[in-house]
């Protein structure tokens, strides 16, 4: 165990060697932690668990630090089996153990495991005395499931936020004052961008909601990553921000080719967009880190995307970074769809149609080319990069 503040510990796992989360959904370069604390005031409190294939050491590390018959309650902010995938094994031990949860933290315990056990149910404002602290539990309904809360302690004035706040990283230290914060700003953003951004309404309502609990908070102790230690109020700031239609001063322009014409459009894009003082980076997205590419969209302040058409369809990496543009829901930006093609041509437009739907702005037509671009083919693509970084600049 690690102590966090005077009655809070960290007992949880650092995981140095995932590189893949959700499945192979979400990518971790640099690790991750889960992280489980442990109240020790006149009451002992659990507050969450681990991902299940590491629920034996867990337990055995509980049993050794504070010993499972020790433990008066359980906490559960969050169900996920990363948060709470060690519950089963610590009820083998605890049967009668109480668990203070939402009403649907209990119904998603219940179809995970199919328990019956002894089930608290809380709700936003609701608190519970353990000695010198008081907790106070907050809903955060759909940040980023529908059961998940933060519980606050008064006493020691630390927030435990589940899910929000966080990061994939697994460092030495496990305090925002002791680590690289370009690294922790890095996977901050990219778990806002992957993870939480199909709710940034729901996060600004609920972090007001916070902020009119007027808790004294000094420290911000996330489920995954770096504690926050050291101005916790920073990363309330930088949720606000990136909750509130968030770009970065360039445009991204993403592709995939087959015999580069693709690429030669994109370029010339580029150039159009340099011409008018906008900065872009450019990605074949057929070798992109997915997770990555999401971050970079979710930063840009426009986007131009295209794709050679095969089958009379962008190919795939296209049509699954264009799915993943709707369903994060990256409302807003101005951007432009292109590609090469041999017969057909319907990939620019397909790409549009998405994009469209996603709420994005089209600020003209798709643009696409038959074989190899001529001269004046790509200059189509320089003027399209044009009118891109015009719409920036109408935006701003």
């Amino acid at each position: 165990m690690q102590k966090i503040s005077e009655n809070v510990y960290w007992n949880g796992i650092q995981d140095w060697e995932l590189k893949l989360f959700h499945g192979h959904e979400f990518s971790t370069h640099r690790g991750s932690t889960y992280n489980s604390y442990l109240i020790r005031d006149e009451k002992t409190v659990l507050v969450d668990t681990v991902w299940y294939p590491h629920k034996e050491t867990y337990i055995k590390r509980l049993e050794k630090d504070v010993g499972v018959e020790n433990i008066d309650m359980i906490i559960i902010n969050h169900s996920e089996p990363d948060h709470g995938g060690a519950l089963e094994e610590l009820m083998k031990v605890r049967p009668d153990l109480p668990i203070y949860c939402t009403a649907f933290g209990e119904k998603i315990i219940k179809a995970h495991y199919h328990k019956d056990w002894n089930f608290k149910i809380v709700k936003t404002g609701d608190t519970l005395n353990i000695g010198k602290n008081t907790l106070t539990f907050v809903e955060m309904r759909m940040i980023h499931w529908p059961d998940s809360m933060m519980t606050y302690l008064d006493h020691d004035k630390v927030l435990m936020s589940n899910d929000a706040f966080g990061q994939h990283y697994c460092t030495k230290s496990l305090f925002n004052d002791e680590v690289d914060n370009d690294e922790l700003y890095q996977e901050a953003i990219k778990y806002y961008a992957n993870i939480l951004t199909p709710f940034s309404a729901m996060i600004v309502k609920k972090i007001d909601e916070v902020i009119k609990l007027n808790l004294d908070i000094e420290i911000i102790a996330p489920s995954h990553g770096v504690i926050w230690r050291e101005n916790p109020g920073q990363i309330i700031e930088a949720y606000v921000k990136w909750a509130s239609d968030y770009s970065e001063d360039f445009a991204v322009i993403i592709y995939d080719t087959m015999y580069e014409a693709t690429l030669r459009m994109a370029e010339s894009i580029e150039e159009g967009l340099s011409s008018k003082g906008v900065k872009a980076k450019l990605y074949n997205c057929s070798v992109s880190d997915m997770s990555d590419l999401i971050t970079e969209i979710f930063k840009a302040n426009a986007i131009a995307i295209g794709s050679s058409t095969v089958n009379n369809s962008p190919l795939t990496s296209i049509v699954s970074i264009s799915h993943e543009i709707l369903t994060h829901k990256m409302k807003g930006k101005p951007f432009v769809s292109f590609g090469s093609y041999g017969w057909s041509g319907e990939a620019p437009g397909h790409i549009a149609e998405t994009l469209v739907k996603a709420k994005l702005n089209q600020v003209c037509e798709p643009v696409k080319i038959k074989y190899t671009p001529t001269e004046d083919d790509l200059k189509s693509c320089f003027d399209a990069g044009v009118k891109l970084a015009e719409a920036i600049k109408e935006k701003l």
